[in-house]
């Protein structure tokens, strides 16, 4: 969604490892996301600051996701799931909005 490189590899995990150089690890506590594939991930984290990682808007984001959930990239379904159990209230809202503008119009 940026094409922007960060100055470190930052990564999203639910069993947080050893520390690894040039990594930093962020311990998401939310066991549904193990149900999700990478996309889907990266969606939920990328929600967290959608002013921070998409450059082109709300409305692109809206695009390139109904685009993945036509080509099953994204399942709404797991979506849903994973949601409920995110600690960040901001992620949870984002994602129902983001959800109800999958729908084609």
């Amino acid at each position: 969604m940026t094409t922007q490189v960060p100055s470190s590899f930052h990564v999203a995990t639910l069993w947080p490892t050893d520390p690894i150089p040039g990594v930093i690890q962020h311990a998401r506590r939310n066991k549904e996301r193990v149900n999700l594939n990478a996309k889907e991930i990266a969606l939920l984290e990328l929600l967290r600051a959608p002013d921070v990682y998409v450059e082109a808007g709300w409305d692109v984001l809206v695009e390139r996701v109904r685009d993945a959930a036509a080509k099953k990239e994204v399942r709404e379904d797991a979506l849903r799931a994973a949601v409920a159990g995110e600690r960040n209230a901001a992620v949870r809202e984002r994602c129902t909005k983001l959800v109800a503008y999958l729908v084609p119009q």
